[in-house]
């Protein structure tokens, strides 16, 4: 397949080959979204802990006799029931990852890049290079290519790139070897530089 190669600037565009089996491929809705779910499962901490009436302190001698009080039987004060007392379904910590086979998970790339490309939202451009760690230039950058919502993929992030980029919270970028699904779907535009598609297809080709 054939796609622009845009430069910052230029009103002249070049054509770029891409791998027909990163960028062309049938999108598998299903497929996408268990992967998906599977990142975003991978990204949470599980530690979500509470003590159960066995865990919490003290409580182990009968408050009050069984009879003649005139009270509520009660065989210890660490009751759920009680304040102080234990958590009737006490959460305990629990790792929330899905397996996700590699073929799987490429396949699922693959499906998101092509969608991404047919959709126009994948743009190729020559490089993003940025001079000074300056968010206006990276704004005027992004003039340039006429986008903002975006999400930059760079073979390599310099710190100028990154520095220029970090205060602007509807940009973000990344090297290929942060790539993620949700980064890509996260975002209206989405541009990949010449370098970076380079890399891209021999890790998903």
């Amino acid at each position: 397949m054939e796609f622009n190669l845009t430069s910052a600037g230029s009103a002249s565009t070049q054509k770029v080959v891409v791998s027909d089996r990163v960028f062309a491929q049938t999108f598998n809705d299903d497929l996408v979204h268990q992967v998906v779910v599977a990142y975003q499962a991978g990204g949470r901490q599980g530690t979500k802990a509470q003590k159960s009436r066995s865990q919490v302190r003290g409580g182990g001698i009968k408050p009050w006799k069984q009879k003649g009080t005139g009270r509520a039987r009660a065989g210890t004060i660490r009751s759920p029931i009680w304040v102080g007392g234990g958590k009737t379904f006490a959460a305990q910590p629990r790792n929330f990852m899905q397996k996700v086979n590699r073929k799987m998970y490429q396949a699922g790339m693959r499906s998101i890049l092509s969608r991404l490309a047919h959709d126009g939202i994948l743009k190729f451009i020559d490089d993003f290079v940025i001079e000074t760690p300056k968010t206006k230039e990276m704004i005027a950058k992004l003039n340039q290519f006429n986008v903002n919502d975006v999400l930059i993929i760079c073979a390599e992030v310099t710190e100028n790139l990154y520095l220029a980029g970090r205060n602007l919270g509807h940009v973000n970028v990344i090297d290929v070897t942060l790539m993620d699904p949700v980064a890509l779907l996260s975002y209206k535009n989405v541009l990949v530089t010449k370098d970076a598609l380079v890399l891209i297809e021999e890790r998903f080709a």
